[in-house]
């Protein structure tokens, strides 16, 4: 549950926009999130240089700046352009969200500590975070894209979906270029030719379309066996993408990706070859996406 001790925010306005002290509960592992962040941006919409992180967004049906970086005094530094004062409050609830700013760090390393395994990486990596998707449909299209390739590759091919389907802004800023395509817009849009298996390219058609019916299709804080149930009965989309949706975007704390090489990959580095995921899981919950990200950033050790 948030705690609302954290929830104080400083802002200040400038002629050129806002500035906000987004305050949470420490530990932060802010390495792994930054690290998180420069891995997966994609070009034109998003940046990433000198701890920074900076991206479009669309508020209002307009696009805006938003720029992210930690500062001391356990706050996140935010800046924003083009966001209007009453766009505020709504967008420092994303905000805060994405950066899983209202985990409670504490209660996460009690329970998953008891595991010997969790307790080694929680110690490498304390208050480690699980960021969240900006937009539900751009985290859908995040997800299908990075099915069974790498996360490079995977950024590549956002790319030019951005180039080709998204909304070229009036005046570039530090890289930034475009917003990233309406779910509208990707529901009528011809998605070949991106480089990709067809399959793959109608998969992404069937998940746009299935958000622009349902916008609440992946509305946080659903159930868990729901959220898999709904998403598993669309074609193209299987156990692992519906985890990993439910992860990155439901913010449900128990997914997990079973499927996932990297995770396999991560746990057999640790226990050896014959461990299996699907055995050692069920002892990390109700906490198991956090468990996830920490076998996911463990990789960078080996």
């Amino acid at each position: 549950m948030p705690h609302s001790r954290f929830q104080a925010v400083q802002r200040t306005i400038t002629p050129t926009g806002h500035t906000l002290w987004l305050r949470y509960a420490t530990p932060y592992h802010w390495p792994s999130t930054l690290a998180f962040l420069a891995a997966r941006c994609i070009p034109g919409i998003e940046t990433f240089s000198a701890g920074t992180y900076r991206r479009t967004l669309v508020v209002n049906g307009r696009p805006a700046l938003l720029e992210a970086r930690p500062t001391a005094g356990n706050r996140l530094r935010i800046g924003l352009v083009g966001v209007p004062s009453h766009a505020i409050p709504a967008l420092i609830a994303r905000v805060r969200r994405v950066f899983d700013l209202d985990a409670n760090p504490a209660r996460i390393a009690r329970d998953l500590a008891q595991d010997p395994l969790m307790a080694t990486l929680l110690a490498a990596r304390p208050g480690l975070r699980v960021p969240k998707g900006w937009d539900a449909c751009e985290q859908a299209m995040r997800t299908v894209l990075g099915q069974q390739i790498s996360v490079a590759g995977a950024m590549t091919l956002a790319g030019r979906l951005v180039a080709r389907h998204g909304q070229p802004l009036q005046e570039q800023a530090q890289g930034l270029s475009h917003v990233f395509p309406s779910v509208a817009t990707l529901a009528a849009a011809d998605l070949e030719n991106l480089g990709m298996p067809r399959a793959r390219a109608a998969t992404l058609g069937t998940l746009a379309r299935a958000l622009l019916a349902q916008p609440d299709l992946l509305r946080a804080g659903q159930p868990l066996a729901h959220v898999l149930g709904t998403l598993c009965r669309l074609k193209g989309i299987g156990p692992w993408s519906a985890q990993y949706l439910a992860l990155r975007q439901v913010g449900a704390s128990d997914a997990m990706p079973l499927g996932d090489v990297a995770l396999v990959k991560a746990l057999r580095q640790r226990e050896g070859q014959h461990a299996q995921l699907a055995e050692r899981a069920p002892a990390w919950g109700p906490w198991q996406a956090y468990a996830a990200q920490h076998l996911w950033a463990s990789l960078a050790d080996k």
